[in-house]
């Protein structure tokens, strides 16, 4: 056979294949395929790009084919009756018609719709939002999902059949389909997720002992980190040498308020500086003592991101609002992100939260109540999951501290989520109203904290916003429509966006990476406008006044924010 022969032979084989490969999809499967897709590229909490953008629609469309699958094989199950053959066609038609109107729509609004988020954040609008690109990215990946649950299910009858030889169908059945998910998981878990994770764990180990050039070590002996200091300063990592070394200092606050004042404290401990969260907390509380920590007015102890990030938003914002009198004290737990870290070991947080606030409350009790600092927690993302859990109430009763700033809470927060839930029924989720605001007051990017009312003894404030997927996300955006969907809603939440079954669920799954990719103020991004509210609030300073809060924001807004 000549070459040209082959090639045409060759070339029949492979449309052959193709004709019969496209007949193999089921046409309910490519409905629901196809109405994912079209509610996929629909806004939901941020902006996003064309890439992104077309993985979450491919996985859109697998879990609509997927679902679309299941729901004929039900009804075949249940041997329910078919409709006459001429109605059936009609039926599809109509079907075909329809489905290809959304999936048109939905290509037509993409522009549309991200910048109807882009202009709430105050982003540029887009020309185009690539949905050429977006779909042809979509429709491969989606190929690539199904063609391997089409293997899961290939590999699951393969083993049925040779159990088969010697055991009763069902059961063989049964344990085929067991075997081979066991291997797929022991595989996918084992083998794919450790391997990124470990791929993860060392890039970010790495970024971690990054040393910055405009990091300087420290020189002062009552500074953290010195020559004298109790915690090593190459043990201290890369955010927290920040955190050390970033900081305002005496005269930059005194030029700002216009007298002299001292040196704030910041004390941070290392994932290297110690094995445990235990021994860190200890080394934390020693070197506290060191430099005079408990000799100021104000102490908090901060509950740092995954990475170890302390937000200077909500640090420094601090030290100018109390003149430079005041400590704080942190020590890190993790070096990844915390959206990954909330997936790997959410308890992370907690327990090295935990360790810190007994060590430093424990001490902090047994000082003179008259001659003592008032005391404070504050944390930023899973920081303020762990700590919101460390000062229990039982924990604290009989000598409570004076209060809490946290600021974006994520989904498994369970303390924010119970206040949350029992919030005043006319609140909504994004800025809810707990009892009668004596004890807990929740604000965003505009002040919400009402001062004309009173507090109780302990004052604590969450700031969260409406668009922050690191909060809103939930298993169970699934199957249930959310109630922060409903109005009013959140003043930085698209007004087109809308609840999807399986689709939500996918699309603020995806934001979450994303969350600090937005402007300050939106997001998982916190401006210190929002904390210097709430820190006034929260510690009620002297010689402080509404000119100065302006003053202040002013100026944060003039040199900028840094992100993580």
């Amino acid at each position: 056979m000549s070459k040209a022969k082959r090639s045409i032979a060759f070339s029949r084989r492979v449309r052959r294949w193709l004709v019969e490969y496209w007949r193999s999809f089921s046409f309910v499967g490519l409905v629901f395929a196809t109405l994912f897709f079209a509610a996929s590229v629909t806004p939901s909490l941020l902006p996003r790009h064309y890439v992104t953008q077309g993985l979450l629609s491919g996985f859109s469309i697998a879990a609509g084919y997927a679902l679309g699958v299941l729901l004929v094989w039900i009804y075949r199950f249940f041997e329910l009756p078919h409709a006459p053959q001429k109605l059936q066609q009609i039926a599809k038609i109509a079907t075909v018609i329809v489905v290809a109107l959304c999936f048109v729509g939905g290509i037509r609004q993409m522009t549309f719709w991200q910048n109807s988020i882009r202009e709430l954040m105050e982003m540029p609008s887009l020309q185009t939002a690539d949905p050429y690109r977006t779909s042809a990215i979509a429709i491969v990946f989606a190929a690539v999902l199904v063609a391997l649950t089409r293997m899961f299910i290939d590999s699951s009858v393969f083993a049925a059949n040779q159990l088969n030889r010697f055991l009763p169908r069902r059961i063989a059945v049964t344990l085929g389909t067991i075997l081979v998910t066991v291997i797929v998981w022991v595989i996918a878990n084992g083998v794919v997720i450790r391997g990124l994770v470990n791929f993860a764990d060392g890039v970010f180990l790495k970024a971690d002992a990054l040393i910055e050039e405009d990091i300087d070590h420290p020189s002062d002996p009552m500074a953290c980190g010195s020559d004298e200091s109790l915690v090593d300063w190459d043990s201290i990592g890369r955010q927290g040498k920040a955190f050390l070394g970033q900081g305002p200092s005496a005269d930059e606050i005194g030029e700002f308020l216009d007298r002299d004042v001292p040196q704030p404290i910041r004390v941070y401990v290392g994932m290297r500086s110690a094995e445990t969260p235990q021994q860190r907390a200890e080394l934390a509380l020693k070197e506290l003592i060191r430099v005079g920590g408990f000799d100021r007015s104000v102490l908090v102890v901060a509950t740092p991101t995954g990475t170890g990030w302390l937000d200077p938003s909500a640090v420094d914002t601090l030290e100018f609002i109390h003149g430079g009198d005041c400590a704080i004290v942190s020590t890190q737990y993790s070096y990844l992100p915390s959206w990954i870290t909330i997936l790997v070991d959410p308890k992370r947080s907690i327990v090295s939260a935990d360790a810190l606030f007994d060590v430093i409350y424990r001490y902090w009790t047994d000082l003179p109540v008259d001659d003592r600092p008032r005391l404070y927690l504050q944390g930023l993302s899973l920081g303020a999951l762990g700590s919101e859990v460390c000062a229990d109430m039982y924990t604290i009763f009989e000598d409570p501290i004076q209060g809490a700033v946290w600021s974006g809470p994520p989904f498994p927060s369970q303390r924010w989520n119970e206040i949350v839930r029992d919030r005043q029924p006319d609140s909504p989720d994004w800025l809810p109203v707990y009892r009668d605001s004596r004890l807990v007051r929740f604000t965003a990017a505009k002040n919400a904290l009402n001062p004309s009312r009173p507090w109780g003894a302990m004052r604590n404030v969450y700031i969260q916003h409406a668009s922050d997927p690191m909060i809103w996300f939930s298993p169970t955006l699934a199957w249930h429509r959310p109630d922060w969907l409903t109005e009013p809603r959140g003043p930085d939440v698209s007004p087109y966006l809308r609840w999807f079954p399986v689709v939500t669920f996918l699309q603020v799954a995806f934001d979450m990476p994303m969350a600090t990719s937005v402007p300050i103020g939106y997001g998982h991004n916190y401006a210190p406008s929002a904390y210097i509210d709430a820190w006034t609030s929260v510690t009620e300073p002297d010689q402080w006044n509404d000119d100065f809060s302006r003053q202040l924001k002013e100026k944060f807004k003039a040199k900028g924010t840094p992100k993580p």
